[in-house]
């Protein structure tokens, strides 16, 4: 197991680092970092007044390799339309995001796993039936769309939920259910599939023949090892949660990272792109990492393989 962790954590540092350069080559190639700073009204030689100043004349690699160290530990520069330091405005917005991604990620799980696992115990059944529909209308159903429809009913019609700001739980509901349900339906078929494989599998009959109680076999033997690539996913689909809350967060006015990113692209404030999207791949990267681990926990066999 450590000699697989390991590996896994060697392998995770070289994304991080080939993502940073990646981000930071095409940031700098978008937008001319002086040319934000100066202002549209600057004239060239303020222009290069400030590249001089600011060292965006130097080899893009040398700028780059500054810009990492700078970003281990924490430190990404000042915003240039805010002029406040951009990792206090992500520590800022960071609890929003990270507890609307986390209630939409609780949503899709509280949903999509109960239904697989029915859908699975009763396939073509009027509830597999239902479920699958489920799963297309999740497919389908614009996020954008569905947010608003959401704000009409409950936030505006029946006044149930407040339809902007983050101030109380209320608040994160609607957004949540926005969010979490693009994701529900992948989780739903792929829980399903894998129940039905491990229902029809050798060790679980063997397990009923042993007079185990049903609620022991479904739950403790089938649903653990159904779960597995479960595992994984969720890990994928919280990091997608958390990088494509921009929508969301920009229809209900929850000022949180994605919220930010909408900004800093509209006003061209590179040092807040480059930190935003460095820390949501920083956050897939470790999300996945950590799911691989616990995969390799509940499954022995893929430590080996």
């Amino acid at each position: 197991m450590l000699v697989y962790s390991l590996k896994r954590l060697l392998l995770a540092c070289l994304v991080v680092l080939t993502v940073s350069g990646i981000t930071f080559i095409l940031t700098n190639a978008a937008i001319d970092p002086a040319k934000a700073l100066a202002g549209d009204s600057a004239s060239a030689a303020d222009i290069d007044a400030i590249r001089k100043a600011y060292g965006f004349d130097r080899p893009l690699p040398v700028q780059y390799f500054d810009w990492l160290g700078s970003a281990l530990i924490g430190e990404f520069g000042e915003s240039v339309r805010m002029r406040r330091p951009v990792a206090t405005l992500l520590l800022e917005r960071l609890p929003v995001t990270m507890s609307l991604g986390a209630c939409a990620l609780a949503f899709a799980l509280l949903l999509s796993i109960p239904l697989g696992v029915v859908a699975a115990l009763k396939p073509n059944s009027a509830v597999d039936r239902v479920a699958l529909s489920l799963s297309v209308l999740g497919q389908a159903l614009p996020t954008f769309w569905f947010a608003l429809m959401m704000i009409i009913l409950f936030g505006v019609i029946l006044r149930w939920l407040p339809i902007s700001g983050s101030d109380t739980w209320l608040h994160f509901v609607m957004p949540a259910i926005a969010l979490g349900y693009y994701a529900t339906p992948a989780f739903m078929r792929l829980t399903r599939a894998g129940m039905i494989e491990v229902l029809a599998s050798d060790y679980i009959r063997t397990a009923r023949a042993k007079g185990l109680r049903p609620p022991t076999v479904l739950f403790k033997h089938a649903l653990r090892n159904a779960v597995i690539p479960v595992v994984s996913l969720a890990a994928v689909q919280f990091g997608f949660m958390l990088g494509g809350s921009v929508v969301i967060e920009t229809i209900f006015a929850l000022h949180g990272v994605g919220f930010l990113a909408w900004e800093s692209i509209s006003r061209s404030d590179i040092p807040v792109v480059q930190a935003i999207v460095l820390l949501i791949s920083l956050f897939y990267i470790v999300l996945t990492l950590l799911a691989d681990l616990l995969n390799a926990y509940l499954d022995p066999r893929i430590r080996v393989a």
